[in-house]
């Protein structure tokens, strides 16, 4: 039994610091009046602010990392990295959605507060080294979603979407908990470490480790929203508050991609040839669902939430791979993905206002004639989700496909190429209908918040800045697991 010393406590920094400063929060934001909110939004991306100063307090960790609490926490390269970019997507989040939550009377301290325990959550589960501290994290972040989603109570589509999504949650839930007791009941053992080297040393009958996997597998696949999981994604990010759509459709897949490695690659890695052919195939059916069902939405929140599934289907290219080269691109599109996705939502959130949500693919006709800036940003982003050279968007694609056909599996790499054809065309139809269609209303206002409208500029030419100068990026996702730049 290992003794817990104060030293433990030092790689926890981070997470204690957030712990204590959201509960701080909750208690200061029961003194602030309506009036005065904008003292928590402030506090809460400060607090962010200081979460990011400590994991950078003694530099981006190596891939090896350290470990703590008996190897139940670790810190490594990839828990660094991805970190450091929940906060940038969150803080983001959180400027996006503040003259929406105003306009709609939502502008409370619950939203930051639950969108920080959130955070806290995708920390904990980035940094697992034991199903226990998987669990946790998961559960943190998913209760936590729960309730963001059903925040706007009045609402008839928010509370069916938060509905469905605490029992298809609970579902994934259970079936994950399964899974991970039989990898228990098999190797022994709840360390990731150990359960790697038990498994590998499994001789003779493995049904008990392999059919936990497919039950691990499930859950991983409904954390993501991957076909055929991904029946919770569209109607939550259609019925959502589209401040909390934003949140839930960026941040928390950063979470899912350490999730995913920490238990596929961490834990059944020497099984890399059984689970990464169900990636694979999950995979498959991400990119078709996802692509196809996309081209027939009108809505453009259902849109992107199908999009969703099928940029799933792309960064499965990169696990399945098995490779630390697949999990680097996997992580790269990962990163990528969340970025693309803050602005997409948060584009509708600029044209919207109380009474109109903008959230119609028509609602964007003839947007170049009203707002050429906002649809010069919105070109960009489109451009960037479709995978269009030179933004980021296109390398993050090529590089899970070189993962894929490094890892021989070419056959893969060909279908992921033919369904990013498909998928640039509902992207493109966004473009068609902002640059060639009339506008239906003249006079539609878009948002005044000069912090929202700033940073969404940033943010879309962040896209093509990353793509043309890629290296830095590419270098710190290699770094991450070891890989020379």
């Amino acid at each position: 039994m290992s003794i817990v010393s104060a030293t433990d406590f030092i790689p926890l920094a981070p997470e204690l610091f957030l712990l204590g400063a959201t509960c701080l929060l909750l208690l200061i934001d029961l003194f602030v009046s309506d009036q005065r909110r904008g003292l928590t939004h402030f506090l809460s991306i400060l607090i962010l602010v200081g979460a990011a100063v400590l994991t950078l307090r003694q530099g981006i960790a190596d891939a090896v990392g350290v470990r703590a609490f008996g190897g139940m926490f670790i810190r490594d390269g990839m828990a660094d990295t991805l970190k450091l970019f929940v906060y940038l997507v969150t803080g983001g989040a959180f400027i996006y959605a503040k003259p929406f939550l105003i306009d709609r009377g939502l502008f409370k301290g619950e939203f930051y507060v639950l969108c920080l325990f959130a955070v806290l959550g995708m920390m904990v589960l980035i940094s697992a080294g034991n199903l226990v501290t998987v669990y946790l994290g998961l559960e943190l972040l998913a209760l936590s979603s729960y309730a963001l989603v059903a925040m706007d109570r009045d609402n008839r589509l928010a509370s069916e979407a938060a509905m469905k999504y605490f029992v298809l949650g609970a579902l994934a839930s259970g079936m994950l908990l399964y899974g991970l007791s039989m990898v228990y009941g098999a190797t022994g053992s709840l360390d990731i470490s150990q359960i790697h080297v038990a498994a590998a040393a499994l001789d003779g009958d493995r049904t008990l480790l392999l059919f936990g996997l497919v039950f691990v597998v499930v859950g991983v696949a409904f954390k993501f929203g991957a076909a055929p999981f991904h029946m919770w994604v569209p109607d939550v990010y259609h019925g959502a508050p589209t401040a909390v759509t934003l949140f839930i459709g960026s941040a928390p897949k950063l979470a899912a991609f350490g999730m995913a490695y920490r238990l596929l690659a961490g834990a059944a890695g020497d099984q890399a040839a059984e689970w990464g052919a169900m990636i694979a195939w999950l995979a498959v059916l991400s990119l078709m669902i996802g692509n196809l069902l996309a081209l027939v939405q009108s809505n453009l929140k259902r849109m992107l939430a199908y999009s969703t599934i099928s940029h799933v289907g792309f960064l499965f290219l990169g696990l399945a791979s098995g490779s630390t080269e697949g999990y680097s691109a996997a992580m790269f599109y990962a990163i990528s993905y969340s970025l693309m996705a803050a602005g997409a939502f948060a584009m509708i959130i600029l044209l919207s206002r109380k009474g109109f949500e903008a959230d119609e693919i028509n609602d964007f006709r003839g947007l170049n004639r009203r707002y050429p800036l906002y649809a010069g940003v919105m070109l960009f982003l489109m451009a960037s989700l479709a995978g269009i050279p030179p933004f980021l968007g296109f390398w993050a694609k090529l590089l899970v496909l070189q993962a894929a056909i490094n890892a021989g599996m070419l056959w893969l790499a060909i279908i992921g190429v033919v369904f990013a054809v498909i998928g640039a065309f509902y992207y493109l139809r966004v473009i068609k209908v902002m640059y060639f269609d009339q506008p239906e209303d003249n006079d539609m206002p878009a948002q005044r918040d000069p912090q929202l409208r700033f940073l969404l500029v940033v943010n879309a030419v962040a896209l093509l800045l990353l793509g043309i100068f890629l290296n830095p990026l590419a270098a710190l996702c290699k770094q991450a697991f070891g890989l020379a730049s």
